[in-house]
């Protein structure tokens, strides 16, 4: 410990983003991993609500690597899930977050800023996210089950790949946000 209290002292501004990206990590692995159980069982969930239903938008025929697929922001094609999917994927993100905004927000940010403006932002970040995965596992799940024939195996490289991306893209694009909004100035009058 007389290492980190040194490095603190020395160096405070470095300490301090030491101290924040090592809890945001941590706190988003938690909540990326509870994500990942939760799309253990959801989709089913959801399939027995909505049925076999493909929903997707805008749904622009593409091919890639030899493979024909719809493009879409939001949804799903069926094969990799459907309309219950993309449900479930939302469901998880929303619980997730209402985990994860509170502990960034007074654990590791330790912002008293104004809760309402930096909620909207928080979630206009989510959504952005969202629509970001979505793209990436709409292009990313035909071309897998295109190419890997044996379907444990094409199920276990989509989850670990999809869970590390979208990990890695939120972890970005949230932290860059929930750093300006959880900053000591963000919402005082200039």
């Amino acid at each position: 410990m007389n290492f980190m209290n040194d490095f603190a002292q020395k160096h405070p501004k470095a300490a301090e983003w030491v101290r924040k990206g090592g809890l945001f990590l941590i706190f988003s692995w938690v909540v990326t991993a509870l994500k990942a159980v939760m799309l253990m069982f959801l989709p089913d969930v959801f399939r027995g609500v909505v049925g076999d239903a493909e929903w997707l938008w805008p749904n622009i025929p593409v091919a890639l690597f030899g493979v024909q697929f719809n493009l879409a922001i939001i949804g799903n094609a069926l094969a990799a899930g459907g309309l219950a999917y993309t449900l479930a994927n939302l469901t998880a993100i929303f619980f997730g977050e209402c985990i994860n905004f509170p502990l960034q927000r007074n654990v590791t940010f330790k912002s008293h800023g104004p809760l309402a403006p930096q909620l909207g932002l928080h979630f206009l970040a989510t959504v952005a996210v969202f629509l970001v995965m979505n793209l990436f596992t709409c292009v990313w799940n035909p071309v897998t089950i295109a190419l890997i024939p044996n379907e444990a195996l094409r199920n276990t490289i989509q989850s670990i790949v999809t869970t590390v991306v979208t990990g890695g893209v939120a972890m970005v694009i949230i932290f860059a946000v929930d750093n300006k909004i959880f900053a000591p100035q963000f919402g005082e009058q200039r």
